[in-house]
């Protein structure tokens, strides 16, 4: 649907939509997480758990006061018009495939001891890095008011540049928090195992980073003036 023409009713309806829908998959990752733990008493798993709660509560909270349509425009997700191909096909595998296959790895670890055990603070080291890497993502997110699900120039929106927040210290700042909350989640949950998949995760985000970077170069008017200004992709002083 374009935006131009969505009524505030037609927003309010797909926002509580994308409510449903986030509900919906938060009860999946949870049984898929416990489910493979093989209990639900595990404190670590809950606490990574209400993290991802908390941060699914901060959508509309963050955008329906200042962007309503931002919210309605992820909720089409890589269903909508002009999502590059590429896009469709490695999104889902940083941000979907490769978490839930840490966190399943995660759950077989503890119910199959492959690991003897991790030292407290590891857990909160790795709780500290989720909580970061998803603010980032958050206050990305607050500050892009173009930051849809997939990649894709939204002309029906007026697509332009996002310069402030965090997009001043790196042109990728929502990838840089999501890679520091993936790679931080085995360590809150205490599982060395689960990093193997979660390399494949940053990796994908990497890939992920270059591409997009280059489809804004050529399309985007404006991107390449930022980019010679905000000179670093994903990691400050290095990419």
């Amino acid at each position: 649907m374009d935006t131009r023409t969505r009524t505030p009713a037609e927003t309010r309806r797909v926002i509580r939509r994308w409510i449903a829908q986030a509900t919906l998959g938060w009860l999946g990752y949870a049984v898929i997480l416990f489910a493979a733990a093989g209990q639900v008493d595990w404190a670590w798993g809950w606490v990574f758990m209400g993290i991802l709660a908390a941060v699914l509560v901060a959508h509309p909270l963050i955008l329906i006061p200042i962007n309503p349509d931002l919210l309605a425009e992820r909720e089409q997700g890589f269903r909508a018009e002009g999502t590059k191909g590429w896009d469709r096909s490695l999104a889902p595998l940083a941000a979907g495939v490769f978490p839930v296959l840490s966190w399943i790895t995660a759950g077989l670890d503890l119910r199959f001891s492959w690991t003897a055990g991790v030292p407290g603070f590891a857990h909160v080291a790795g709780v500290v890095g989720v909580v970061s890497g998803l603010a980032l993502f958050l206050w990305a997110m607050a500050s892009n008011a173009f930051f849809a699900e997939g990649v894709r120039i939204q002309t029906e929106r007026g697509h332009t540049v996002a310069t402030g927040g965090p997009y001043r210290l790196v042109r990728h700042p929502g990838y840089l928090g999501a890679i520091l909350a993936q790679a931080a989640t085995p360590l809150l949950l205490g599982s060395p195992w689960a990093l193997i998949p979660t390399a494949g995760s940053v990796i994908s985000y990497v890939i992920r980073t270059a591409l997009e970077d280059k489809t804004l170069l050529s399309e985007l008017p404006g991107y390449a003036r930022f980019a010679e200004t905000t000179r670093h992709r994903l990691v400050p002083g290095l990419w």
